[in-house]
């Protein structure tokens, strides 16, 4: 699917691409920063099960893209994030008023090119979507620093910050290319549980990688207050959860800039990172339980590939 998702990278450029040169130039300079695509893919090989057209297929790839990058640009608005992808952020290499009016200006070009699809059920998923997305960074920043947060509030919250716009690509794919209605919704839910491994796989990452891999300092979700799954199941550990609250007390009082050091070694040596990877397994062989009624077809290969990637991926 190259020549495909060649057209797909030249569509987002067309796209963001307008008369204003600086708002061009910011939404370029994300895009140039590449990214794994992965959302388009997915759009991509859903369609594959139905009635595939490119052209329509763009409709529904090219919106799923730029929201996601939209949410970027505003999170490291949030999160006061210097590089992504080992790249300045926008924000970083302007400021948070172009930033934010930035990522305004994407998701505004998301939605004028979902406006040439003409089936309203593609528009109500996609707009339900991106209030949910909206929510989930909401409950993001409520619980910055609350190490007294549930494991279930996790998995809620990246559910929607992540997994559902992942499960929708899927979906869309589909419904867009007018498969069949079974087939729509075990793509739905391959592409939920393969979010949900991906969240949960980009937050390990964070812990254990290194700036080389992840494009940008390990524990920085710490740093900006994110309490994730392998910080939450190291704080389950009695031996350990005193001097770790001790460490993100330190780390909340100096606003993200104290030695993060001490935290990681603690977290990196608790059973919280083998947990974590435990369910991550998890969640992927969901992804490929939904899978099994759909035709065998290439593109079946492909999004089982992709999830065992998603899975064990290093970058």
């Amino acid at each position: 699917m190259k020549n495909d998702l060649n057209e797909i990278e030249a569509e987002l450029e067309r796209t963001v691409t307008s008369d204003h040169v600086l708002m061009t130039e910011t939404a370029v300079h994300l895009l140039k920063a590449g990214g794994k695509r992965i959302r388009p893919v997915f759009t991509l090989l859903s369609g594959k099960f139905g009635s595939y057209s490119l052209d329509v297929m763009k409709g529904v790839a090219v919106p799923l893209e730029l929201i996601h990058m939209a949410s970027l640009v505003h999170d490291d608005v949030i999160d006061d994030a210097k590089t992504r992808r080992g790249q300045l952020t926008v924000k970083a290499k302007w400021d948070n008023r172009i930033a934010m009016y930035t990522g305004d200006y994407i998701h505004g070009k998301a939605l004028t090119v979902a406006t040439r699809l003409h089936n309203p059920r593609i528009h109500q998923i996609l707009s339900k979507a991106m209030v949910e997305m909206c929510i989930g960074e909401m409950e993001q920043i409520r619980d910055f620093f609350n190490t007294d947060q549930t494991i279930r509030n996790y998995l809620l919250r990246i559910r929607r910050k992540t997994a559902l716009l992942i499960a929708i690509s899927c979906q869309l794919g589909a419904v867009a290319a007018e498969a069949r209605e079974e087939y729509a919704n075990a793509l739905y839910r391959f592409g939920y549980n393969v979010g949900m491994t991906f969240q949960i796989r980009d937050d390990l990452l964070d812990l254990c990688g290194t700036e080389k891999q992840i494009g940008k300092p390990p524990g920085s979700d710490i740093r900006q207050g994110n309490i994730t799954l392998p910080v939450l199941l190291a704080l389950q550990e009695s031996h350990l959860r005193d001097p770790l609250l001790r460490e993100i007390a330190m780390i909340r009082r100096t606003n993200g800039e104290g030695d993060t050091s001490e935290a990681l070694r603690l977290i990196r040596g608790s059973r919280g990172i083998k947990q974590a990877e435990a369910l991550a397994d998890r969640y992927t062989r969901k992804a490929l339980a939904a899978l099994e009624g759909l035709p065998d077809i290439s593109a079946k290969k492909s999004l089982k590939g992709i999830a065992h990637f998603v899975n064990k991926r290093n970058y």
